[in-house]
């Protein structure tokens, strides 16, 4: 090959990546799979600190159980809500995915993203009536 033809190959800017990236328009389809990746490492971590709040378990049944009273405020019940909002996006759309894949509906995987958001967000807030109505005031006697 002549230095003529090595002159036309696209090289990568390394330092520009980011700005590139997020300077595209993005499609549901790049959403979803930014989302999927941002909940399934979300998932991870809380998995690992999961593990940690069990620790006490090992200094007792009275340590463990101090440790879980701080667990059951409306802080915590929010935070678990929304880390419910995580696990249903991530498994909604994962079964979006296997349709997708595996059962020819790449036809309709537009409509499948919008389904998988209106099931996902009737979901969570049933989930919400469900953890938060004694507080509410729902089931209150």
């Amino acid at each position: 090959m002549s230095q003529n033809n090595y002159s036309k190959i696209k090289t990568f800017d390394q330092r520009g990546w980011v700005k590139e990236n997020l300077s595209y328009k993005k499609d549901p389809g790049s959403w979803a799979w930014i989302l999927h990746r941002i909940t399934g490492i979300a998932l991870i971590g809380y998995l690992f600190l999961h593990i940690y709040s069990l620790s006490p378990l090992t200094q007792g049944e009275a340590a463990f159980n101090d440790k879980m009273k701080s667990f059951t405020s409306p802080f915590f019940m929010f935070i678990e809500w929304l880390l419910f909002a995580f696990v249903l996006f991530h498994s909604l759309n994962g079964i979006r995915i296997v349709l997708v894949d595996w059962a020819d509906g790449a036809k309709y995987q537009k409509s499948l993203y919008v389904w998988s958001w209106i099931v996902g967000v009737v979901l969570f807030i049933m989930m919400g009536i469900v953890m938060f109505s004694y507080e509410i005031g729902l089931l209150a006697k």
